[in-house]
């Protein structure tokens, strides 16, 4: 009998993880009449156009990275403040909710986990006027359900204006599990007021593409695939065989034949512009060439100037090296 339970809980865990296709976290349903966002869809930032509401390196010039999307409200009240719901992307548990809006640049926020096609991802639904009395950290919550209202909350000194009331939401990956210490041993003496769910521990992805795709295909959708189909900036090998990212996203993980017949000394990472991870390939001892814990094995360059705020490498002469910002990710993927 306990076999059998062990059994039909791995079997279970498999369906849950699999065949889930995002949905849209509001009533705004525009993105869906072209596939792509346009000014009915999102909101831009103060004195910007609705462009500006995208997720990428969409301000500032675009030397300033908008890590989600900026869905435009449709629903007001007689005073023109917004009421419509927000709701769960997905199945999932309640990761995190933050009732303080004076804490964060997000005001008051939730952020959900899930488990989609192997792959352990978050959504984020930021600026809520106020959240369910349901949505506890650990509850469950299912696709479509309440979870808030949407909002203008947020600790900017510049308000969220009615005209530009709007859910500032994201799909991302959480970087570590243990990202509070990695925290406090590495920027002594710096504010941490959302633990394990600090800004900085969060990888996005484009939620607009995932969405319209998602919707484009229903059931059939896939994360995995959707992923492995991104380009790739940039592509690193981390000499570490038991790293967390393969366990955690182990849908995003290729087959190797001679890293199976030989034994896991390393991974081989193809990552986003922002880090975010793509595609994970094992690599046996023989298959690595040095001896550094990190090595860059190639950079699309097209890719990575054509993201103004992406600064994860430089080429120096012949060789590229590893800035700050990718020293930190690869940190926490091992942390």
């Amino acid at each position: 009998m306990v076999r059998f339970i062990k059994a039909l809980a791995l079997v279970l865990g498999a369906l849950l993880s699999r065949g889930q296709a995002l949905q849209l976290p509001t009533a705004n349903r525009a993105l869906l009449a072209s596939g792509k966002p346009d000014e009915q869809f999102l909101v831009g930032t103060a004195g910007q156009s609705w462009e500006s509401g995208q997720f990428g390196c969409v301000r500032s010039g675009g030397r300033q990275f908008h890590e989600g999307i900026d869905i435009r409200s449709i629903q007001k009240d007689r005073r023109g403040e917004p009421t419509d719901p927000v709701l769960a992307a997905a199945d999932g548990t309640v990761a995190y909710v933050n009732l303080k809006a004076a804490t964060s640049t997000y005001g008051i926020y939730v952020v959900l986990r899930h488990v989609i096609d192997h792959v352990e991802i978050h959504t984020l639904y930021a600026h809520l006027a106020s959240v369910e009395k349901a949505v506890r950290v650990g509850q469950p919550v299912r696709a479509g359900q309440p979870i808030g209202v949407l909002g203008r909350t947020a600790n900017t000194r510049q308000p969220i204006t009615k005209d530009r009331a709007h859910v500032h939401f994201e799909v991302c990956f959480r970087a570590s599990l243990n990202f509070d210490s990695w925290h406090r041993a590495h920027t002594k003496g710096a504010r941490n007021d959302h633990g394990e769910f600090n800004g900085r521990n969060f990888l996005g992805i484009d939620p607009a593409h995932v969405l319209a795709e998602a919707a484009a295909h229903g059931p059939r959708f896939s994360l995995a695939r959707h992923l492995a189909a991104q380009p790739e900036t940039l592509r690193v090998l981390v000499r570490d065989p038991a790293l967390p990212w393969a366990r955690r996203f182990a849908g995003l993980v290729q087959t190797n034949p001679v890293a199976s017949k030989e034994g896991v000394a390393a991974w081989e990472i193809a990552m986003a512009f922002n880090g975010a991870p793509l595609r994970l390939v094992p690599r046996s001892a023989r298959e690595c060439q040095g001896h550094a814990k990190i090595h860059v094995l190639s950079v699309n360059e097209a890719n990575g100037s054509s993201h103004a705020c992406s600064r994860l490498v430089v080429r120096r002469g012949q060789a590229w090296t590893i800035l700050p910002k990718l020293e930190d990710i690869l940190e926490l993927a091992r942390h």
